[in-house]
């Protein structure tokens, strides 16, 4: 029985290690896979002092060393904060103008250095929570409107405050000033997270935006934070090689949602203003959207391809990539090959094998390993893909999610783990990170 997808040999495999020039810098991806945003929670946690909050661990550089080596044509930083207080999580890296500590300088530059060793190009994602920062690190969350997030996955949320003309002004330098961070540091670029409802997705959708000024209403005046913030990066880094990228969500899978019209109309302008890389995802933490909505999309693996899709009808410079659902080398050559996406991201697939584009590119696997975990479960596979990720942190295997036993020690150790975590909560302690797994005592441990 294979630990792996079953599929029909990829004949074209070799497509997936073709490079790929970005249309406004002029930068070349060395191949057709991205490395996927994901939360590795590795970064210093102070629960009292944000100042102190989002230096990268060692084990977090080791991460990206270990992904730096795996055949990446693009590798994107974890879910990076541009505001101490507005956390997606505890352990979130940060760059932020209040702290310009040497080591924190230090710390980002290693991980650009060692993410692009072996030739990637590396993007930070730079990010803020909004109103989806849990009440117990942010009790006065801001939002484009005062549309509370109800309860969910164990947090609460408080109803946030309407951002004031002069807090959207510092949300927009707080974006710059860390993208100018970043690429004093050894980014190539920056990627915008305005998917998944953080907070410019939180402006871009009528669902959670619903003010009246210039910053409300029609699309354009919506996605109006989104423009400014790009202009003010272009003005503080006017290096024309450093790459903007953009997460956008496709759909929202909710009613007033952002819609894929509505994405496909914001995705041509930003292509106006020189956007390299169009990441297209969906949902938010109402509607998670990683899982195959339809059987069409199941059929084709990715999640979001048929939006991608969509968008193309009216971009044709600015490069696509689609995460999410890609698991064999077939469905990702034909998705490149029927011009549904320039590139492949994957996120939690290479928690268990950080090598995989390289294994795929090689021809030596044709597809990734199949989980003994439900892959629909987003809550469960992203823990798994966060502790596995810890363990390569410490110079440790991830635990093989395809193998019966230590999948086992895996649900008992998380068990015990959030146990753990609601005993501190009743204490009023904020822990941050993933379970530290034992080794697992196997022949393919």
């Amino acid at each position: 029985m294979t630990d792996r997808y079953t599929t029909e040999a990829a004949p074209n495999y070799q497509v997936l290690g073709d490079s790929i020039t970005l249309p406004f810098s002029g930068r070349v991806a060395p191949s057709r896979f991205m490395k996927g945003a994901m939360t590795e929670r590795l970064s210093s946690w102070d629960q009292h002092n944000p100042l102190k909050r989002g230096i990268p661990s060692q084990e977090l550089i080791n991460v990206y060393e270990e992904w730096g080596k795996g055949g990446f044509g693009i590798i994107l930083s974890g879910n990076t904060i541009v505001d101490h207080e507005n956390l997606e999580a505890p352990g979130n890296p940060v760059m932020n103008a209040k702290s310009q500590e040497p080591e924190r300088a230090a710390a980002f530059a290693e991980m650009a250095a060692k993410a692009k060793a072996h030739g990637a190009l590396y993007i930070t994602q730079l990010s803020h929570g909004g109103r989806q920062v849990a009440s117990a690190i942010q009790p006065n969350p801001v939002s484009a409107s005062d549309v509370k997030l109800d309860d969910r996955m164990g947090f609460s949320f408080n109803k946030p405050t309407p951002l004031s003309k002069e807090g959207i002004k510092e949300v927009i330098d707080n974006f710059a000033w860390a993208a100018e961070y970043a690429y004093k540091n050894g980014s190539d670029g920056v990627q915008l997270h305005g998917a998944h409802g953080y907070l410019l997705a939180q402006f871009l959708s009528s669902s959670t935006n619903k003010r009246t000024d210039e910053y409300g209403g029609s699309l354009e005046n919506r996605a109006r934070i989104v423009y400014e913030i790009v202009a003010e990066i272009r003005r503080r880094v006017p290096d024309p090689k450093f790459i903007l990228a953009i997460k956008i969500n496709s759909k929202e899978y909710q009613d007033g949602g952002f819609q894929p019209e509505e994405c496909r109309e914001m995705c041509a302008h930003l292509e106006t203003l020189g956007i390299d890389v169009i990441e297209i995802s969906g949902g938010t933490y109402e509607v998670l959207a990683f899982e195959h909505k339809r059987d069409s999309s199941r059929a084709r693996e990715a999640f979001f391809l048929e939006f991608s899709e969509v968008v193309r009808e009216k971009v044709q410079k600015s490069t696509i990539w689609v995460t999410g659902g890609f698991r064999t080398a077939k469905a990702m050559v034909n998705a490149i090959e029927d011009k549904s996406t320039d590139g492949i991201g994957l996120a939690r697939p290479v928690c268990q094998e950080f090598d995989l584009p390289k294994l795929l590119i090689e021809g030596k696997v044709s597809s990734a390993k199949k989980l003994l975990l439900n892959e629909q479960d987003f809550v469960i596979t992203n823990v798994a893909a966060g502790t596995q990720i810890r363990q390569v942190g410490k110079g440790q295997k991830p635990f093989d999610a395809a193998d019966a036993g230590q999948v086992e020690n895996f649900q008992k150790t998380i068990a015990a783990f959030m146990v753990k975590g609601q005993e501190l909560g009743a204490q009023g302690i904020i822990p941050a990170g993933y379970p530290d797994l034992a080794p697992y005592p196997s022949a393919s441990a």
